[in-house]
């Protein structure tokens, strides 16, 4: 990889930052030989979290990542109360809306997540990012107008005009969704040197969670906050208008991330925006087979992105999983599931931030291997005790912990190996296949514990670990065979 790839900022020496070689790009962008393996830490830079949130444009980054990160999770709240409040009757369950309502989510990011990064690609980052929270603002803010002007419209198929809207609008957020994820991910190595790459990934990573955390346990009260701070304004407002505080405030929040976005300077590479711009650029067909290629020249990059897709197989899965724990476990019910997903996230939260003060130490494939062997103790010893509450969450918290030992790391090879001009392709062709592996275990897993029981299947899945370990560590051994 030429220096033109290195991940600078305004503070930042080409000559201090770690060589790169082995991988050059022609003027299509596609790889000529295999990316390299991850480098070995360097001791002699600062590590840790303090040095990254000294960067400015990281820290400009990161605040506006909290307020879309948070507005994104309390999203989902906000529309499961427009549901229950709006077309929800007293005789029906509202889960069959919930599903038609996270189906509509999920579209998007099946459908546009490769085709995204493509674009992410051509277009300025910094603009990519601010237009695409600002524009979901416009869209969440803009709700309570749609449903007055579209009240008593009736019902297309049994099925009312409002919650179609509903569908529509959450359809165009997903679909925003899908450019500011490679967009985001991209910048980061823009604007973070590599040695600091380790870090600026576990604290966005235990920013992720927390906003997952905080998100959906507080979104309901700071949603009926919201309302009643409305109606404190001035109670002399409609009452159809007092109940727009909800979506003002969300709406807010992707407005907010997109003006503190505003300020940040990507320091993109002239060179390859233009050459993606310039009138004989390849065509969107050629740049997605661009980026499958570069894919299948760099095995470090290749194995990094497949033990993602196998590592979120086995969190959704858990997912589904832990309702059934929760059941057989005496002092829980099946609805209080929630615990059980709070002490994954919490460890992976902690895990985060001991790889971003202490995760240097090591290389990439050294934390991915131990991450894996932890993953794969923690599960079996999850199937080992499945009806004992305090040893369930301990596995649990484990499996959040070496989570994040696995996930950073691999994340971190991907933005470090991928040259500027691939990295929209690589990250919409990342999150298009994620969310495909967040999908398929979401149907499978429960039909498994059903027919095989749910120590079986947890060992399974450590079989999983396992083998996602042992790819990963084969295709770094290829590389270095071949160096």
């Amino acid at each position: 990889m030429s220096s033109d790839y290195l991940p600078l900022d305004s503070d930042t020496d080409v000559t201090a930052s770690p060589a790169i070689t082995g991988t050059s790009t022609g003027t299509s962008g596609h790889a000529d030989s295999p990316a390299p393996s991850p480098l070995p830490p360097d001791d002699s830079q600062p590590a840790g979290f303090w040095p990254v949130l000294q960067n400015r444009n990281f820290l400009v980054l990161w605040i506006g990542q909290v307020f879309s990160q948070l507005a994104d999770k309390v999203y989902l709240v906000l529309m499961i109360a427009i549901i229950a409040n709006r077309f929800q009757t007293s005789d029906q369950s509202i889960s069959a809306w919930v599903s038609a309502l996270m189906i509509t989510f999920t579209i998007p990011a099946v459908l546009f997540g490769f085709l995204a990064g493509v674009f992410v690609d051509r277009w300025p980052k910094k603009a990519v990012l601010v237009i695409s929270n600002l524009l979901r603002g416009l869209l969440v803010i803009a709700l309570p107008l749609i449903f007055l002007l579209t009240q008593g419209l009736g019902a297309i198929a049994s099925i009312p005009i409002g919650f179609l809207i509903l569908l529509a609008v959450t359809f165009l957020v997903s679909t925003l969704t899908q450019f500011f994820a490679p967009a985001e991910q991209s910048a980061i190595p823009l604007i973070v040197p590599r040695h600091h790459l380790l870090s600026a990934n576990s604290l966005y990573t235990t920013t992720m969670m927390a906003s997952v955390i905080v998100g959906f346990a507080l979104g309901e009260p700071v949603l009926a906050l919201a309302d009643t701070l409305m109606l404190q304004i001035n109670s002399n407002f409609d009452a159809y208008v007092l109940e727009t505080g909800k979506e003002l405030l969300v709406g807010s929040g992707y407005g907010i991330a997109g003006l503190i976005l505003i300020l940040i300077q990507t320091q993109e590479g002239r060179s390859s925006q233009t050459a993606n711009n310039s009138a004989d650029s390849p065509h969107l067909w050629r740049d997605m087979q661009d980026g499958l290629r570069f894919l299948n020249q760099s095995p470090s990059v290749r194995a990094a992105l497949l033990q993602l897709i196998i590592l979120f197989s086995i969190v959704a899965a858990l997912a589904v999983l832990a309702v059934r724990l929760a059941e057989v476990i005496p002092v829980l019910e099946a609805d209080q599931f929630g615990f059980l997903l709070a002490a994954g996230g919490v460890g992976m939260a902690l895990g985060a931030a001991l790889l971003g003060q202490f995760g240097h130490r090591l290389s990439h494939l050294q934390l991915t291997l131990m991450g894996g062997a932890g993953l794969a103790l923690c599960l079996i010893s999850l199937a080992a005790v499945p009806q004992q509450l305090i040893p369930s969450l301990l596995c649990i918290g484990g499996v959040g912990l070496f989570t994040a030992c696995i996930g950073i790391p691999m994340q971190t090879t991907i933005q470090a190996e991928t040259p500027e001009a691939m990295r929209g392709k690589v990250f919409g062709l990342q999150n298009n296949a994620v969310n495909i592996a967040l999908s398929l275990p979401l149907a499978i897993a429960g039909i498994a514990e059903t027919l095989l029981g749910l120590p079986t299947v947890l060992i399974g899945l450590s079989g999983l670990v396992i083998t996602g370990s042992l790819l990963t560590w084969y295709s770094a051994s290829k590389v270095s065979a071949k160096a």
